[in-house]
């Protein structure tokens, strides 16, 4: 009797990818969006009922830079002893509850305090989700900068949120005392409600063993050389310089941009418009440039990010003519966020799996060294003369230079 053929079949990969990265993407949308980012929003309101200074005002976000800087350093030893996705969670909850608490403070103290805090537990959900979609991307490497750009874009999806909910809840409270208030416990409602949602990529991803898988797919495409390599600080010398410079430029237009548009006379409704559209490049950006994060293996990925968002920057100092303070806000929203991915791409691109999370740490140090740099810088600027337009200018050329010296990055 003949005895059948034996057939080996693969079973086909059912994950869920995309669907899996936009959940992740709720993780930048507190961390950054909203947690970070929402400020800018409320900080022409806070600082004319409070009587702060620009400097002060600027000191708020220096004050969340320096959390995320503690908890861009604190990472690496968590991320030995816990799971990425319980970190994921674990940081979201607490910014959840941080924000929340902002609401409750009038004096400056308690709330850098507040501020600080929230910096360091969304500097966990930052790093942890971006571990997570670099491992997400590992196990799809035709679309791995694609993945990565999802991601990070959930960013645009915090700032589009808050850009439409903000203003309307310091609308509905206006004539209660410290209305902005109110827009702070919202802020932590939406926070909330993510934290919730993403307790499912996270159970998906920590049930599907990433890490191995990632090292599986990585070594797969990876020579010897790739397998067996550290991460040096002195392989990423200019990338990381240019990170910096990155840091301390982008964040003085995102503390300080729309505090400049009110100066300039631009009506709520217009203010609202350029957020929220900033917002949506942010998540556009996850198509725009997957190819660029893909194709270069260097430094040129970050330095062009770079020197385009330059350009953004220093539009709104130079002229009031609307068409070109939007496209400002386009252009910075379609480039700033992908900057932060190409770092993550050039890490995913240089290392093994098992050096990424050591490589994204040390990016999102000296990203966050460069944020505690820039908004006091660019406050002080402001409290001079020149006004916020000088600051602006100041964050562009920090930018420039980061580009210029990205440039020099050279792949391993």
């Amino acid at each position: 009797m003949q005895r059948p053929t034996e057939t080996h079949t693969t079973s086909p990969d059912k994950t869920p990818y995309v669907r899996l990265a936009l959940a992740l993407a709720l993780g930048a949308a507190v961390s950054l969006g909203i947690t970070r980012f929402a400020y800018g929003l409320l900080l022409p309101t806070m600082r004319d009922d409070l009587g702060w200074s620009y400097t002060l005002a600027g000191a708020m976000n220096t004050a969340n830079a320096a959390g995320y800087l503690i908890g861009a350093l604190a990472t690496p030893w968590l991320l030995k002893r816990t799971p990425a996705t319980s970190l994921l969670l674990s940081g979201a909850a607490l910014a959840t509850v941080f924000m929340a608490l902002s609401g409750f403070f009038v004096d400056a103290t308690p709330l850098l305090i507040q501020r600080l805090l929230a910096g360091v537990a969304s500097a966990l959900v930052f790093i942890a989700g971006g571990l997570l979609a670099a491992r997400l991307g590992a196990r799809q490497p035709k679309r791995s900068g694609f993945l990565l750009g999802i991601y990070y874009g959930g960013t645009g999806l915090g700032i589009t949120l808050s850009a439409l909910g903000v203003p309307w809840v310091l609308a509905q409270a206006a004539g209660w005392p410290h209305a902005w208030a109110w827009a702070w416990w919202g802020l932590a409602l939406l926070c909330g409600v993510a934290t919730l949602l993403l307790t499912w990529p996270a159970r998906v991803l920590a049930a599907s063993d990433a890490p191995q898988s990632a090292q599986a797919s990585a070594a797969n495409g990876a020579g010897g050389d790739v397998a067996q390599r550290r991460f040096r600080v002195r392989d990423f010398t200019f990338a990381l310089a240019g990170y910096t410079g990155f840091g301390v430029g982008y964040i003085g237009y995102m503390t300080f941009v729309i505090a400049l548009l009110k100066e300039q006379g631009s009506s709520p409704g217009a203010i609202t418009l350029f957020y929220a559209l900033l917002g949506m490049a942010v998540m556009a950006s996850s198509r725009i440039w997957a190819g660029l994060l893909d194709r270069f293996k260097n430094g040129q990925a970050l330095a062009r990010l770079n020197a385009l968002l330059g350009v953004a920057t220093i539009l709104p100092a130079l002229t009031t003519a609307w068409p070109l303070v939007l496209a400002s806000g386009l252009l910075f929203g379609g480039v700033f966020l992908s900057v932060v991915a190409s770092t993550t791409a050039l890490v995913r691109h240089n290392l093994p799996p098992t050096q990424w999370a050591a490589g994204i740490s040390a990016f999102t140090i000296v990203f966050a060294a460069g944020q505690i740099v820039g908004p006091t810088v660019v406050g002080f600027i402001a409290d001079g003369p020149g006004g916020l337009a000088r600051g602006l200018v100041f964050s562009a050329v920090a930018l420039w230079l980061g580009a210029a010296l990205a440039w020099r990055q050279r792949a391993l």
